[in-house]
């Protein structure tokens, strides 16, 4: 079935959009009144590159030789080389979803209005990207003052340069586009600094794991779910009178998230829960949890904000008929928000292995013994706990800031970098580690469970499924066996995406 066209308008493109074309290979297209836009704009740049003025990036030089004119004759083949000059990425290469998200990003930025870009230009990177012609952009060399390096590396291909793959297999960029039956494109007077003066290699990335932070949160709601079943624990905190007497941001969504996933569990009567106050890695996961939401909600607020906006400078004001130096490529605030959401993500780490801890302790959860019944001769699954303090250790280590570590650069003219690049970075590396915890979680939540005395008919819906999920990957644990293949199968369920999960950032 083909996906339908996502069509660029200048605004109202939103992180699904991008997820859509990124992972799912949505067309693409420019909408007649951003054409219309985009057009004029580079009008002005027509206009004024005739003039005497001194333009930053089309008449004046770039970076440190700021103020230096670039003489008539070189303006165009000046754009070529300040791409060239700033492909100094290094590292392992973006996946291709990556850079698919990068493209679309820049996209939406130009279709904005505000870049000046040449129409030829912006039409040719859109056709690459609807034919499947990925840059290879190495990971390393943006400090979050517009996206420099993984963007030359990005655009280098447009010119028949750098490395490029198509359908499977790297070749030269020149060679890519001509196996997809495209051709390099020339680049006119600031198109090259159109390409590459912008953060898309951050928002692109960003919108990505904001997407797959949001599911790996929604797992650790179903973990948590199926931890209440297997502790007995008392609900009443999720009440939604108890929520609304301190509504904090996102935690009234939890709480509703989770009574869905409890919804027709035993444990809403009187008198079913063991414990009239449960530890709090039970009893605050609202706040905790919500916190993260939170967290999200304003990281996503600002990569829309970014994806509808003309952050180029300088900028094109078409009214005016002038060409503004400014400091919109700057993203201290998504930087702030993407360390913020790190912090978060690593206190709700911090609650599954509390969590898991309660559940092997008999005398706070009522269980055997690190969930087994065949006693001391037996270890169940107490060294799990190994590798729940060894993935916390990980997650506590990418969570640390990102944004306090800048250095000047440029001859210290650039004097403050928010390194948004790299906390996105952390982030994404953090993902695989959340689905190995919520993994964990899951498989001691399920174990307990099995071993608890109230039925497991008496659980929620949405825990219920879960289990039954679990169950039809893992079987329970009686001998002792490898419980590695274990959380690797069930971190391989969660991946998939076979576990009830909601939108959390649509809520």
């Amino acid at each position: 079935m083909t996906t339908a066209t996502i069509t660029l308008a200048g605004r109202g493109v939103t992180i699904a959009d991008l997820v859509r074309v990124a992972r799912e290979a949505a067309p693409v297209a420019l909408h007649a009144q951003a054409r219309a836009r985009v057009a004029a704009a580079r009008g002005v740049v027509d206009r004024l590159l005739s003039s005497e003025q001194s333009i930053y990036g089309l008449t004046s030089a770039l970076g440190a030789n700021t103020g230096l004119p670039i003489p008539e004759g070189e303006r165009s083949e000046y754009q070529v080389r300040a791409v060239r000059a700033r492909a100094v990425g290094v590292g392992p290469a973006f996946a291709t979803d990556v850079v698919r998200a990068m493209m679309f990003a820049r996209l939406a930025g130009m279709a904005v209005g505000g870049s000046g870009v040449s129409p030829p230009v912006l039409d040719a990177l859109s056709a690459m990207l609807n034919a499947g012609v990925h840059p290879v952009v190495p990971s390393i060399g943006s400090i979050g003052v517009a996206d420099l390096a993984p963007l030359s590396h990005l655009a280098l291909p447009l010119v028949g340069e750098g490395r490029a793959e198509y359908r499977g297999e790297v070749s030269s960029g020149r060679e890519a586009l001509a196996r997809a039956g495209l051709q390099a494109v020339a680049l006119g007077p600031k198109d090259g600094l159109a390409l590459i003066s912008a953060n898309a290699a951050t928002v692109g990335h960003a919108a990505l794991v904001l997407h797959d932070a949001a599911a790996a949160l929604d797992n650790f709601n179903v973990a948590v779910a199926l931890s209440f079943e297997a502790f007995c624990a008392n609900l009443g905190p999720l009440d939604a009178r108890v929520q609304a007497a301190r509504p904090a941001r996102g935690q009234v969504a939890i709480a509703e998230r989770l009574r869905e996933l409890l919804e027709g569990s035993g444990l809403w009567h009187d008198g079913v829960a063991r414990r009239v106050q449960d530890p709090l890695s039970l009893r605050c996961v609202s706040q905790v949890h919500g916190a993260a939401l939170a967290a999200l909600r304003l990281a996503r607020d600002d990569v829309e904000l970014e994806l509808n906006s003309a952050a180029d400078s300088p900028l094109v004001l078409v009214d005016d008929v002038q060409l503004v130096s400014n400091g919109n490529f700057h993203i201290p605030a998504l930087a702030l928000a993407l360390d913020g959401l790190g912090l978060a993500l690593a206190q709700v780490a911090m609650l599954v292995v509390m969590r898991c801890q309660k559940l092997y302790n008999p005398a706070l959860s009522g269980l055997p013994l690190q969930l087994t019944t065949l006693g001391p001769s037996h270890s169940g699954f107490a060294t799990v706990q190994k590798t729940l303090t060894s993935l916390y250790n990980q997650v506590r280590h990418l969570a640390n800031p990102s944004s306090l570590d800048g250095l000047p650069v440029s001859e210290a003219v650039e004097d403050h970098a928010p390194m948004a690049c790299n906390a996105v970075a952390r982030i994404a590396a953090m993902l695989p580690l959340l689905r190995y915890l919520a993994a964990i979680e899951l498989l001691s939540a399920a174990q307990a469970v099995d071993l608890r005395p109230v039925a497991a008919a008496a659980m929620g819906r949405g825990a219920a499924g879960a289990y039954e999920m679990l169950r039809g990957a893992v079987p329970m644990l009686v001998e002792d066996r490898p419980l590695g293949p274990d959380i690797e199968a069930v971190a391989a369920l969660i991946g998939g995406g076979r576990l009830p999960i909601s939108d959390l950032l649509a809520r």
